[in-house]
């Protein structure tokens, strides 16, 4: 069988002409040496998977149950197969199919069994089944191999699946195949994958290596639902000792698990990380973090991700010291690993916590947001650098954060010595002023919003009662506060090996 081609156009050479005759006669033979073959049990399974990725519903799919899993690692693949999935069917579809106009097989070869009810009306070279299939895969498996391992026979068995059912020449697969693995890698290169972001090297702080956990207490807030990942850790490492207890006795077991530590250990959210980090501050002792809330910020920040990860750090006694805040106020103070904010983010904390319970925690926070934006507040009024100042919004991150409007992004330096502080003005319309900080990002000439890196920051002037947020948690300040560094205080677990 060959191919329809034109292969008469004058600028195409005689001796160019010849040979892709012989590949088009190559291409053809072997289309009908998989029509004759005989694939085991693929009759019942190709036909429906070839139909099952049409218009990318399988890989849609696919990404929503990698999401569910509710780990990063699986989330990022998932985003990153769907984004590479839509360049090269942009690619397909715009270019690819427009410049070569190849006729579909014919199908006599084809068992009827095989053949789908509906056949493509579109031209054949190249596949777009099989360009949306690579690239989902390679995209998934550049972010994770573990993950891109499992998708990667499905994404096969659809590519295999368009000669299989005679909609395809196998030169069309291989073409597609190419798009796809092309567009992921396209992918990567405009947004490098977690692993190609680059750390800033420091020096390799002292922590006990325990093979078999002995020696580690780890407390685990049992309201982070974590269950699963505590027992994961608590196999890996036998000799651990787990903790786990309500949110209101955190403070308490971390303590007394403290007393008795080489190692102290927290599952939680950044609330009570916090409340941990604090603790191991003042015994002097190396923090081990299991992300368990629902942003976990210092621990994805850190390069902890899940309980492999922190495993393979306590094993081989990997560690960095990593910055910590301080703000005082004339009533005390606390401590801080993320962020601190004054002005209308502490006001929607608050209105996420009192929704949560109800409706889930990213549902709760749009609510608190449209609750506080909609409101008829007036901007707080601070005395920043001599000035009295009208604000919106006040925010004060622990280490420079990357690509952020109004909320955190990442930090890819936990030990950069500097306070990251960003500033919404006041004026009549907060809602306006805060979208405009959102999406300018880090502008430092606005009239809106101005940002500035230092290692100490006073405020003055603070109205009684005005809330404070840090780490997700809130409280009530009044007249001043002054914000600190503290360069390299903490000792943190990290996995340090290439690879990791």
């Amino acid at each position: 069988m060959t191919a329809d081609l034109d292969l008469t156009d004058r600028t195409i050479a005689p001796t160019a002409r010849g040979l892709l005759r012989r590949l088009l006669d190559l291409d053809g033979r072997v289309f009908e040496a998989a029509a004759a073959w005989h694939w085991p049990g693929a009759e019942r399974v190709l036909p429906r998977l070839s139909r099952g990725a049409n218009h990318g519903v399988l890989w849609f799919a696919t990404a929503a149950a990698m999401a569910a899993s509710r780990t990063p690692r699986a989330r990022r693949a998932a985003l990153r197969g769907l984004a590479s999935l839509s360049v090269a069917s942009l690619t397909i579809n715009t270019i690819g199919k427009r410049s070569v106009r190849r006729a579909r097989p014919v199908l006599d070869p084809v068992p009827l069994v095989r053949q789908l009810r509906r056949q493509p009306i579109t031209t054949s070279f190249p596949s777009g089944h099989a360009a949306s299939a690579a690239a989902f895969a390679t995209g998934v498996a550049l972010e994770s191999p573990a993950w891109g391992a499992v998708v990667a026979p499905v994404a096969f068995s659809v590519a295999a699946s368009r000669v299989y059912t005679g909609v395809h020449f196998p030169s069309d697969v291989l073409a597609g195949a190419a798009f796809g693995v092309g567009a992921a890698f396209l992918v990567r290169r405009l947004v490098p994958t977690r692993a190609q972001v680059r750390r800033p090297a420091r020096p390799r702080a002292e922590a006990p290596a325990l093979s078999e956990g002995e020696g580690l207490v780890m407390v685990a807030n049992r309201a982070s639902g974590t269950a699963d990942r505590v027992r994961a850790l608590q196999g890996a490492l036998p000799k651990a000792e787990v903790v786990e207890c309500a949110p209101e006795e955190v403070g308490d077991a971390l303590a007394k698990a403290a007393a008795r530590a080489r190692v102290l250990g927290v599952c939680g959210g950044d609330g009570t990380v916090n409340t941990a980090a604090g603790i191991a501050l003042r015994h002097g002792l190396p923090l081990a973090v299991l992300p368990g809330g629902t942003l976990n910020h210092f621990a994805y920040d850190l390069g902890v991700e899940d309980e492999r990860d922190l495993v393979r750090a306590v094993r081989h006694g990997e560690a960095v010291r990593v910055d910590a805040a301080r703000y005082d106020t004339g009533d005390g103070g606390g401590l801080f690993l993320n962020t601190l904010s004054l002005g209308v983010y502490p006001e929607l904390v608050r209105e996420r916590d009192r929704w949560s319970h109800r409706v889930g925690g990213w549902p709760a926070g749009l609510l608190g947001a449209l609750r506080v934006l909609r409101a008829d507040r007036h901007p707080l009024e601070v005395e920043l650098g001599g000035q009295r100042r009208p604000l919106w919004l006040l925010f004060v991150g622990n280490g420079v954060y990357h690509r952020m409007g109004l909320a955190p992004g990442r930090r890819t330096d936990l030990a950069d010595g500097l306070l990251d502080v960003r500033v919404v003005h006041g004026s009549r319309r907060p809602a306006l002023r805060l979208l405009a900080a959102a999406v300018a990002g880090p502008l430092t000439r606005s009239p809106a919003h101005a940002a500035v890196q230092v290692n100490r920051l006073r405020l003055t002037g603070i109205a009684p009662g005005t809330p404070l947020a840090y780490d997700g948690e809130v409280t009530a300040v009044s007249g001043e506060v002054t914000l600190r560094k503290l360069p390299e205080a903490l000792t943190v677990y990290r996995p340090l090996r290439p690879g990791t």
